[in-house]
């Protein structure tokens, strides 16, 4: 195995055909802005590398993703927005839809939570390994928020419509077995065996002759950068109008403390 480069808290190295990419932000693996432009500058240099067939993106730590860190007045830890190099401003789903457009197949190895947008960046992979402590939750609405990074295109695709309904409307905790079930995940392994088979099925991927992979890839996937862009833009402007809500604050005040929240619908 060698050393690929650094993006931020994201370590790449390389083993074979197979590119491992590593979210560095224990225990909890909180995303932000830097985090995904990490990502997408790391996937688009393994995109041109011909060394490289697949991707393992996993996370240090007890979570896979916990999400983005709230505060308890409802404001965000990390940033979404910043400048592009000519002043215009970038936005998180900016980055998601770069991600969305990068080439190589990725499988995600899914341990404890996957939660929020960080079930977001889950479901960016082709393929989820999960372990049965892993825990998928779409908890925007428990929030008083609308969902994003893209599930609107995404998380159907995976469970069917209703089943995604029933997710995003209650915010279900769905532990690996149940995962499989639904389609959420791909394979359940002991937590041990975690990264070795989800490391097993990348190279059983980088095995396969890597131009036809890439372009059947693009034949099953190569729509979800425009579908993801047009999700994107609808979710952000729902998250934005609802931010301002006092359910929004009340949401992120009872996660905070641990509590049932009292919503008020206004």
């Amino acid at each position: 195995m060698s050393d690929f480069g650094i993006y931020g808290d994201l370590h790449v190295s390389v083993d074979g055909y197979v590119a491992t990419a590593e979210i560095r932000r224990p225990p909890n693996n909180f995303f932000d802005l830097d985090l995904i432009d990490g990502l997408v500058a790391a996937f688009r240099d393994l995109d041109a590398e011909d060394s490289c067939r697949s991707i393992l993106l996993c996370s240090e730590g007890k979570n896979f993703c916990a999400g983005a860190q709230f505060h308890n007045d409802g404001s965000r830890g990390g940033e979404i927005i910043a400048r592009n190099a000519d002043g215009s401003a970038r936005h998180l789903y900016d980055a998601a839809f770069d991600l969305f457009s990068c080439k190589k197949p990725v499988v995600a190895a899914i341990q404890g939570a996957a939660v929020g947008g960080g079930l977001g960046v889950a479901c960016f992979a082709d393929f989820r390994i999960a372990a049965p402590e892993a825990r998928f939750t779409a908890n925007f609405a428990r929030l008083g928020f609308h969902h994003g990074f893209g599930l609107t295109a995404t998380l159907p695709s995976l469970v069917g419509q209703q089943k995604a309904l029933e997710l995003l409307y209650t915010g279900a905790r769905i532990k690996g077995e149940e995962a499989v079930a639904i389609g959420l995940a791909d394979r359940l392994v002991p937590l041990a065996e975690l990264r070795s088979a989800a490391h097993e099925l990348a190279t059983e991927i980088a095995t396969s002759a890597p131009l036809a992979v890439e372009s059947i890839r693009e034949t099953m996937r190569g729509h979800l950068p425009q579908a993801i862009k047009a999700a994107t833009d609808r979710e952000k402007v729902e998250q934005d109008r609802l931010r301002t809500t006092d359910d929004w604050k009340e949401g992120v005040a009872a996660m905070n403390e641990r509590r049932t929240p009292d919503f008020s619908r206004k």
